[in-house]
């Protein structure tokens, strides 16, 4: 690696990685609190726990049919406004869940919430291919992606103190999770809008040759994969690969969000007080964040790194 590139993706890695962590976090966390608020709203509202599973639930069916159609129209308008405008509008979806009084409410908001959401992940996934070279891109998404395990690490606690809100202005501290973890992604999302840089040639914060470096490599990849692929949008949905991976992702995710949406409900039925169920619910994600370092850790001996 020569030093041009050595500096060119140092500067990249520091400017958008940890940004884009940060966004994902919230965007993790706005999902799964429904779990922790469920300690207290499940009895409010008189909810069983198939109400609430469904309610939970119904995100992912509006998010998978929102994915695609984002991703296109984040291709068309660019990554800054898009993903700026998915930020704020499911940090709005994420307060609003403040006002939920019966089942209706809390499916609708859930499904709500799901089609915000959508495409924020893939565009993310999208976006950094205008910033790192295919060497590189594998490494930048793990880092992005162990925000999964951090966000329920860190969320937990975070989570169940917010409970303890009860009653001030006269909210319950479950509509006080809903909104204080609602409104970071409603900030984040106008911080985007400014902070974000479409692509490598616009970069104002890369040196001349840096920009130049960057865009050269980033496009010669991409004229290189066009050549090789070029699949339609219905292609792509029946393409044996994607489908494989689809079904992957299927049962990690439905692993994933069945364990953390009832966690804290199995939990807490320990007889523990809600700050100890939201302690006692890192140990999953600090668990599987461990086994993720070993795994990391056993390819780089057997590559020798």
């Amino acid at each position: 690696m020569d030093a041009l590139e050595q500096r060119t993706m140092s500067k990249v890695a520091l400017r958008l990685v940890p940004f884009l962590m940060l966004c994902y976090f919230f965007c993790f966390l706005d999902r799964v609190n429904v779990g922790f608020a469920a300690l207290q709203m499940n009895a409010d509202l008189h909810f069983t726990a198939s109400v609430f599973g469904f309610g939970a639930g119904i995100l992912f069916v509006t998010y998978m049919l929102g994915e695609t159609p984002s991703n296109l129209i984040l291709s068309k308008v660019g990554p800054r406004p898009w993903i700026a405008r998915i930020m704020v509008t499911w940090g709005l979806l994420a307060s609003a869940m403040v006002f939920v009084s019966g089942e209706k409410g809390f499916y609708v908001l859930r499904a709500l919430l799901g089609g915000a959401e959508a495409g924020f992940f893939p565009g993310i996934i999208y976006y950094l291919t205008y910033w790192f070279p295919g060497t590189y891109r594998a490494r930048v998404t793990g880092l992005f992606m162990a925000c999964i395990p951090l966000s329920s690490a860190i969320g937990s606690p975070i989570s169940t103190a917010l409970l303890y809100l009860d009653g001030i202005f006269g909210l319950r501290g479950w509509q006080w999770l809903f909104l204080l973890e609602g409104l970071p992604p409603i900030v984040l999302g106008i911080v985007t809008w400014f902070y974000l840089t479409e692509r490598p040639a616009e970069a104002k914060w890369l040196d001349a040759d840096e920009r130049r470096w960057l865009s050269d490599r980033i496009e010669t990849e991409h004229a290189s994969k066009r050549q090789q692929l070029q699949l339609s949008v219905v292609q792509t949905f029946f393409n044996p690969r994607v489908v494989a991976l689809g079904l992957v992702c299927f049962t990690l995710a439905s692993l994933l969000f069945g364990v953390g949406f009832f966690l804290p409900t199995i939990v807490k039925s320990f007889g523990l007080t809600n700050m100890q169920t939201g302690w006692v619910s890192i140990i999953p994600s600090g668990g599987r964040r461990c086994c993720d370092d070993l795994v990391v850790s056993a390819f780089r001996s057997e590559d020798g790194a």
